[in-house]
């Protein structure tokens, strides 16, 4: 990985809107678990000691609250529903030189061990991207700033792939087990689940 440090991205969802794909689970444990997960993601991204920066970039205050009293920075979403287009902002405002990671926080199992395995097998100065357990998805996206072009959403893996970017991580099970269903958390149950999960859950 480059010698500067990278800024991490991570963007969080209003708990309230979020995991509806969770299906037999009541309103209010969704919204636990869709805490939990960012709340876990976030711990293990600021346990990387060679992670320069960590901005959560939500538009509930709730998870920017909870997210500066983990060690965090918090920043409102510049372009509220364009997941890529807020990304691109952060980045331009935060990163300057510094390499960018843009994480999904829907990562229960992941630790800061995987993160910095990742940062290891990074070229200087590539463009690369790490596919979801599914192999359509992405869960992390790494470029330099001035090629920063995220491409989440449906079938991101091959345009990032189309783009020109490495997929990388492929053997990092716990990176690539973001849930937005029920299959998927049992897929990141058996990978083990962080504390805030794993109490949600009751295991």
């Amino acid at each position: 990985m480059a010698t500067l440090s990278p800024v991490l991205l991570l963007p969080v969802k209003s708990p309230a809107r979020g995991k509806s794909r969770l299906t037999g689970r009541a309103p209010e444990d969704r919204e636990a678990l869709a805490r939990a997960f960012a709340q876990d993601t976030l711990e293990a991204a600021l346990s990387v000691e060679g992670i320069g920066r960590v901005v959560v970039l939500t538009t509930d205050e709730s998870v920017a609250e909870a997210a500066r009293a983990a060690g965090a920075e918090a920043r409102p979403d510049a372009v509220p529903g364009d997941l890529n287009a807020t990304l691109t902002a952060a980045a331009a405002e935060v990163a300057s030189d510094h390499p960018v990671i843009a994480l999904c926080a829907d990562l229960p199992s992941l630790r800061g061990s995987d993160l910095s395995r990742l940062l290891a097998e990074i070229p200087v100065e590539a463009e690369a991207f790490v596919p979801d357990a599914a192999g359509s998805g992405t869960t992390t996206y790494v470029a330099p700033t001035a090629r920063f072009a995220p491409r989440f959403g449906p079938g991101s893996a091959q345009a990032h792939r189309d783009a020109g970017a490495t997929p990388v991580g492929l053997e990092l099970a716990r990176l690539r087990a973001d849930v937005d269903d029920a299959a998927a958390l049992e897929r990141a149950a058996a990978l083990g689940l962080g504390p805030h999960t794993a109490a949600v859950m009751g295991s």
